[in-house]
């Protein structure tokens, strides 16, 4: 009889990190045929053939206020993959992202000899930069994937690989605009795009302000339409309570649509994973965020970084106009997303600033690579 393949344990906590993790388990089964896995995600983990210890839907938040009220829940979380972290024995541990969760979590692994790989580095080069030594004590490796976080790492003595974004190379459109706007029924007209987020409370916090701008842009440009990206993770229900409201033209579309995304002539977006993807794009944005008032006060304490936004941390300067907390308002969005349909000079600017992104990102495919580190982590020669 066969011996069983290596086990790994996969922690991620929300939408976009259930969905790398995913990626990153279907490369590693293509170099490791037997290996298993078990952990903490999502519907894209369970899909790619893991077993879910915990489904993480239910703790998908951000902001210390956010975390506060779904505390208990988190905690039973932790205590669940910690035990099954000590129970299991696994012969790797990869934590994708959600960083104070995960922190906890390689920790107790660690304790019990287990390696840990921790993909998407915790931003402490942003905020909290000595936390780093921390890291490296817990941490076997860690996978970066922005080419100047290396440096911060190999600075402090961390194992370090940069394996390139898991987006890099995957976010295109397979139809020209022309032919995608024929598919889905889009107008000559301005089509605006809203990317609300991927967490109950981003919807809560920020649908109805982007909504609000959209009225305001429906009115100032006749016979605009409105293209809603809904993530795998957001219900329909939580939506439709919104709609059922808005006197709008709007297209729900669900997923990771890039052809339909890309016949958008500006996007309104939440900040997060889904920035990066419109950039990659191409397409002119705004970011927006608001977070309950108590974690932005602690979260403007902390970080030392001017951006929120992935495209200008990336490109070292303001590229996209960036709206946070109470500038977060209507009047602001539909301000700037009206200059960039009006201004064609403005938004091809904007347009020549995006095409650095993907240059800086290149085409190195993120998931095949952390798969192959992974796979030597493991003893496997690839």
């Amino acid at each position: 009889m066969a011996e069983p393949g290596p086990l790994v344990m996969l922690s991620a906590g929300e939408a976009s990190g259930d969905r790398h993790a995913a990626q990153l388990f279907l490369e590693l089964r293509k170099l490791l045929p037997g290996v298993r896995a078990i952990g903490m995600g999502g519907p894209a983990l369970r899909e790619a053939g893991v077993e879910l210890c915990y489904d993480s839907s239910a703790i998908g938040v951000i902001g210390l206020a956010e975390i506060l009220r779904h505390y208990g829940e988190i905690r039973r979380a932790l205590k669940i993959m910690r035990e099954a972290a000590r129970r299991h024995r696994p012969d790797l541990l990869v934590c994708v992202d959600y960083k104070e969760f995960n922190f906890r979590l390689a920790k107790a692994a660690k304790a019990c000899g287990v390696k840990v790989l921790f993909y998407v580095s915790p931003q402490v080069w942003a905020w909290r930069p000595g936390r780093v030594k921390t890291y490296g004590r817990i941490v076997d490796h860690m996978a970066v994937i922005f080419p100047f976080e290396v440096p911060f790492y190999q600075a402090h003595g961390v194992p370090v690989t940069y394996v390139g974004h898991p987006l890099a190379g995957k976010v295109r459109t397979t139809l020209s605009r022309e032919q995608a706007r024929d598919r889905y029924g889009f107008a000559a007209t301005p089509l605006i795009g809203l990317l609300p987020g991927s967490r109950r409370n981003e919807i809560k916090r920020l649908l109805p302000v982007l909504l609000e701008a959209a009225g305001r842009l429906a009115a100032e440009f006749e016979g605009a339409q409105f293209l809603l990206c809904q993530a795998p993770t957001v219900e329909d229900q939580a939506l439709q309570e919104y709609l059922e409201g808005a006197k709008l033209r709007i297209r729900v579309v669900k997923g990771q649509d890039y052809d339909a995304l890309g016949c958008c002539d500006a996007v309104i977006t939440v900040s997060g994973t889904a920035t990066l993807e419109v950039a990659l794009l191409g397409l002119p944005m705004v970011i927006v965020y608001r977070l309950a008032p108590l974690s932005y006060w602690l979260g403007r304490q902390l970080v030392s970084i001017p951006y929120i936004g992935l495209p200008n941390i990336l490109a070292g300067r303001s590229i996209v106009r960036e709206f946070i907390q109470h500038q977060a308002n209507a009047a602001n969005i539909a301000g700037e997303i009206g200059k960039i349909l009006r201004d064609r000079d403005y938004a091809e600017a904007i347009r020549r600033d995006l095409r650095g992104i993907r240059e800086v990102l290149g085409e190195r495919d993120g998931s095949r690579e952390l798969a192959r580190l992974a796979a030597g982590m493991l003893g496997a020669r690839v």
